[in-house]
């Protein structure tokens, strides 16, 4: 049997942790482990580790945490290691040209999208708020571009017209470690074909902001149903309502039914009982039919509980959206 990698990790979220995990069950070495330093966070704004962090501690394995890696001395230190190997999954910072030939075979990445399609920060949430129908991990060998590298392995998953960001995150990284290992196992035992990425098809998936979390009625039902699960759980779809924010986690499309006429987009429409339906689109003529809420102060709620407990409400006719306010202010 082909001997096993020693290999140095490198990452920082949840998402990073699952690859970890998979390489520490694999017949692979960990011999460091490389994660972004302790950040504030919580209420008490404690200095906090990573997921990735918690995860080697509790294996027992060296952890370095250095601020940049553009540095000689970090970059050293590294070479010190002698790996054969270095994985790198949404560490959070930028591998210079040096840091990348290092290892004895380069720099993999565990990256949460097919390329070259959603090259960038946020491909989970861009892959859903596209309406695409498939997603995937590529695991790609690292050069000094965003995301250029040549793929080693892909692996697909379908998107459903369900399906949340946090669903297809947690999806993905399983799917991200099981990739990776499989890939590792390659390269040790005969090698693994590197793939130049196609030219076309390219796309990049910006990074998130809590700002373009807030939803405006006057797009298509199709859009807006496909933003508030992208969004779900982080930064989560709002609008104002009633003067309050409320925000939508789950929605899908519907029609104007039978003697329903079009209304003024973000206007709440009669309700059937399991849902919000909102009137949307740049005339009003579609339905944004909202199965999942939350209210200031509350809990993610049914519809259809928060339609029992607090029907008053949500009385039809009911203007949402921050445009709306401010043209009837």
């Amino acid at each position: 049997m082909p001997r096993p990698l020693n290999v140095i990790f490198a990452g920082t979220p949840d998402f990073a942790a699952e690859s970890l995990q998979a390489l520490l069950d694999s017949r692979h070495r960990v011999i460091a482990v490389y994660t972004q330093p302790d950040r504030p966070a919580g209420r008490g704004r404690k200095l906090t580790p990573s997921p990735v962090k918690r995860l080697a501690l509790a294996h027992e394995l060296p952890v370095l945490q250095p601020e940049t890696l553009k540095a000689v001395e970090p970059q050293a230190e590294l070479a010190a290691l002698d790996a054969d190997i270095m994985v790198v999954v949404a560490y959070g910072l930028i591998l210079p040209k040096a840091v990348l030939k290092t290892p004895r075979l380069g720099c993999l990445n565990v990256h949460a999208s097919l390329l070259p399609r959603w090259r960038g920060a946020a491909p989970i949430q861009r892959a859903i708020e596209a309406r695409d129908t498939e997603s995937g991990v590529t695991i790609m060998q690292m050069d000094e571009g965003l995301d250029t590298g040549d793929m080693l392995l892909v692996r697909r998953t379908p998107i459903t017209a369900t399906t949340t960001g946090g669903e297809l995150h947690d999806s993905l990284a399983a799917l991200g470690g099981q990739a990776l290992v499989e890939a590792l196992d390659a390269l040790s035992d005969e090698g693994l074909a590197a793939m130049p990425q196609p030219e076309g098809g390219v796309t990049y998936a910006a990074k998130l902001s809590k700002a373009e979390a807030e939803l405006d009625f006057r797009r298509s039902a199709a859009e807006l149903a496909a933003r508030i699960r992208a969004f779900n759980p982080w930064p989560v779809a709002w609008c104002t309502f009633d003067g309050e924010r409320l925000r939508l986690l789950m929605a899908d499309e519907s029609e104007l039914t039978a003697g329903e006429t079009k209304a003024p987009p973000g206007t709440l429409l009669d309700q059937d009982g399991e849902a919000l339906r909102i009137a949307c689109g740049p005339e009003g003529r579609e339905v944004l039919r909202v199965t999942q809420a939350q209210l200031p102060g509350g809990k993610v709620l049914p519809v259809s509980a928060l339609l029992h407990a607090r029907a008053e409400r949500f009385t039809p006719g009911l203007r949402l959206g921050r445009y709306n306010e401010e043209a009837s202010a």
